[in-house]
């Protein structure tokens, strides 16, 4: 099904620009999990389960370019931590997604091309883990890998309409990750639904030998990120609403409004937060040249 919808959306149709490479032997890997699992029974909540990943995560079966033309043919000699991790697990990795070349800049990349929001084709993912929040959104596969230095699983999960998450430096391992800023990258899950997120990070998380930062969390990894799924969750939560960046867009406006009144309706308190003038100032040619950007992309 996975397959037929990335036949349909991504390599036909309206060609999304979510993927660099479908992994060939996908099917095979599919149908040894299912003889596996009727033999001896399912590794855990992940087996069998088709997933992306960003392409600058190492698979020592498939390329791993970064969105990188000069890199298009290169095969790492080893797998990296959470390819590792997730394949242990029973994961299928059925593709490598598209993103800012070398998870930088916009989300364009001259061995993946322009990246389309699914939702509306004329409109940004977003970056730097784009290709991943198209998959997911598009529903070609259950969920998938993005890295996250300064936004890039957070900006495509909220444009792509998705779920996301930029661990706590040093809960998952980065062994065998291309690096932006080693002092702030993480790698996380996207996916549609936040028990998913939580399923993989069950597996997601834990020590990584070539990774030291993992050493600091050393007896902090939760026995199990699924208990933390609870309804009344907010309840008690104090959450800030920064209005200055407001009034560019009414729709958008309206979305935001509409999320805090169901925050307001699930327990949380929402606080308007000004921010001092300075700071703005300082921002305002960031968010100047960012708007110019988007007006670009979109």
């Amino acid at each position: 099904m996975f397959l037929a919808r990335i036949e349909a959306y991504e390599k036909s149709g309206p060609r999304l620009h979510a993927l660099i490479t479908v992994n060939p032997k996908a099917l095979d890997d599919a149908r040894a999990l299912d003889a596996e699992r009727k033999a001896k029974g399912p590794r855990g909540p992940l087996h069998g389960i088709p997933i992306i990943l960003k392409d600058i995560i190492d698979t020592a079966d498939l390329p791993t370019t970064g969105g990188f033309y000069g890199l298009r043919d290169s095969i790492p000699p080893q797998d990296s931590e959470q390819a590792k991790r997730l394949r242990a697990a029973g994961c299928i990795i059925l593709a490598k997604a598209n993103l800012s070349e070398f998870a930088s800049a916009g989300s364009v990349s001259t061995l993946g091309g322009v990246m389309k929001n699914p939702h509306a084709l004329d409109r940004s993912p977003s970056g730097s883990s784009g290709g991943t929040g198209i998959g997911v959104a598009a529903w070609f596969a259950v969920f998938g890998l993005g890295t996250d230095t300064g936004g890039s699983i957070r900006g495509p999960s909220s444009a792509c309409g998705i779920v996301g998450l930029k661990p706590t430096l040093g809960l998952n391992g980065r062994g065998g990750i291309m690096p932006l800023a080693l002092s702030l990258d993480t790698v996380g899950p996207m996916a549609r639904h936040v028990a998913d997120i939580a399923a993989a990070l069950n597996v997601m998380a834990g020590p990584d030998p070539r990774d030291p930062a993992t050493k600091a969390n050393e007896g902090k990894i939760a026995p199990d990120y699924t208990t933390g799924l609870k309804p009344d969750a907010l309840k008690g939560a104090r959450l800030g609403l920064l209005r200055d960046f407001m009034k560019s867009d009414p729709a958008v406006d309206a979305v935001i409004e509409s999320a805090v009144t169901v925050l307001r309706k699930q327990g949380a308190t929402v606080v308007d937060v000004k921010l001092p003038r300075y700071v703005l100032a300082m921002n305002a040619d960031d968010l100047l040249l960012l708007r110019l950007e988007l007006s670009k992309e979109g």
